[in-house]
């Protein structure tokens, strides 16, 4: 049945990018601090709630990575100036240079993967995984 050979090709495909990003990331960063950098990066700042959609975990989750990325220097908290309810995250320069650190590996391994089938198969993959996606 077609439904799981994709099952089977999707989690092998996604296990081992999650094994070489985890083995290459560590110990500076972990893949989902990548993502939360990797949106920072497009956006300012960003409230700990604004996560929350991208993510795809709880609002206690996103807290403790919160923290720990805090405590490695790759984002700070600062109060909203004129509310001061608000928290925003914000990237430091460590934050940038070990984001463009991971976006770089996860390039590597994304090309290395794609060079396996023309550039003609690439574009069509690309477009029948956006079909998939909706």
């Amino acid at each position: 049945m077609i439904s799981s050979d994709f099952v089977k090709v999707w989690s092998k495909l996604s296990k081992e990018i999650h094994t070489y990003m985890d083995s290459q990331l560590s110990p500076a960063l972990t893949e989902g601090q990548l993502n939360v950098l990797e949106l920072l990066s497009s956006n300012d700042r960003m409230k700990p709630s604004d996560f929350i959609d991208y993510l795809a975990t709880t609002p206690a989750a996103i807290t403790t990575l919160l923290d720990r990325m805090e405590k490695g220097e790759l984002i700070v908290r600062e109060r909203d100036e004129k509310d001061r309810r608000i928290v925003w995250v914000i990237m430091t320069e460590k934050g940038q240079r070990e984001c463009a650190r991971g976006l770089g590996l996860r390039e590597e391994f994304i090309r290395q993967y794609l060079s396996r089938i023309s550039s003609h198969n690439q574009q069509l993959l690309v477009y029948l995984l956006g079909k998939m996606a909706g």
